[in-house]
């Protein structure tokens, strides 16, 4: 199993096996030109962290570059209105 996202000109690849996932990479870079930039680690204003619990995602960067832009940056911040403890998992 392999899913690929497409976004403009950017691909994320995983799949289910080393051998699917060079397969893929080799089929798609014989008909386009394409740089393996490695391991996931931000997209579209996600950062992303693999732990062996699983992927660790978050726009603490993002946001940051908001506040930047805003003039904001040294604003004081307050709490999150939402609980953090939940984690989402596939069932």
């Amino acid at each position: 199993m392999a899913y690929l996202l497409l976004y403009v000109d950017d691909i994320i690849l995983t799949a289910s096996s080393d051998d699917l996932h060079k397969s893929i990479i080799s089929r798609l870079s014989s008909e386009f030109a394409m740089k393996d930039l490695g391991p996931l680690s931000y997209f579209l204003g996600i950062a992303v962290t693999r732990h062996d619990s699983g992927l660790f995602l978050s726009q603490k960067k993002y946001a940051d570059e908001i506040l930047e832009r805003a003039g904001m940056s040294s604003c004081k911040s307050c709490p999150t209105p939402v609980d953090t403890k939940p984690k989402l998992s596939a069932k």
